[in-house]
């Protein structure tokens, strides 16, 4: 009878994919400071960035944390912008589920989707995806994009069918630019736009 293969498991990405998934699952269940978007830029920005530095010893950079290519990266962002406007104008005016979900988060909007998002964009589209990039090549695009897909449940069903597409076109962007931000960007304003539409304030 052969013998079984030798099990080899890669530390970082075993670190990279119980972590990620514990941090998620935290969210969901605990509030630690006052505000939930403070929990979240801990959670997703700070712990994942001081473990890139303590533990795997690496520089930031190497996971999406920095410019990249910012002249693609501003290319990207100023064609997405108005490409993903007319969609979003026309999905949320026209889907209830969506505006009885994000009426009411019009109260400091753009300083909320900002640290709503942050974080949120640095764990997917910087920690998970270059961190797998490393072990699996361009299928990290996918890998980062099915658990982004699954932290959207209990949101509006079209949105989180939605996900798993744009979670890998945020991925693209990403990827293409070796930087967390440009995605950040295109996110921010995509979930701006929305709460302002969902509100009646664009439509």
């Amino acid at each position: 009878m052969p013998a079984s293969p030798k099990l080899t498991l890669d530390w970082k990405i075993a670190t990279l994919t119980i972590l990620s998934t514990t941090l998620l699952i935290l969210d969901k269940y605990h509030t630690f400071t006052p505000s939930k978007l403070l929990d979240r830029t801990i959670l997703y920005l700070f712990i994942p960035l001081l473990v890139t530095l303590f533990i795997f010893r690496e520089n930031p950079k190497e996971y999406g944390f920095q410019l990249g290519d910012w002249r693609v990266g501003l290319t990207l962002t100023a064609l997405g912008i108005p490409l993903m406007t007319p969609i979003l104008w026309w999905f949320v005016g026209n889907n209830a589920s969506m505006q009885d979900y994000y009426f009411g988060y019009f109260d400091g909007l753009l300083w909320n989707t900002f640290l709503d998002l942050l974080g949120w964009e640095f764990l997917f589209r910087g920690w998970l995806l270059f961190g797998y990039a490393r072990k699996f090549g361009p299928e990290a695009l996918w890998l980062q994009a099915v658990p982004f897909a699954l932290a959207h449940v209990g949101k509006p069903e079209i949105e989180t069918l939605s996900t798993i597409i744009g979670g890998f076109a945020f991925g693209w962007v990403a990827w293409r630019t070796r930087s967390f931000i440009y995605p950040f960007l295109i996110h921010w304003y995509i979930g701006t736009f929305t709460i302002l539409v969902a509100a009646g304030i664009l439509g």
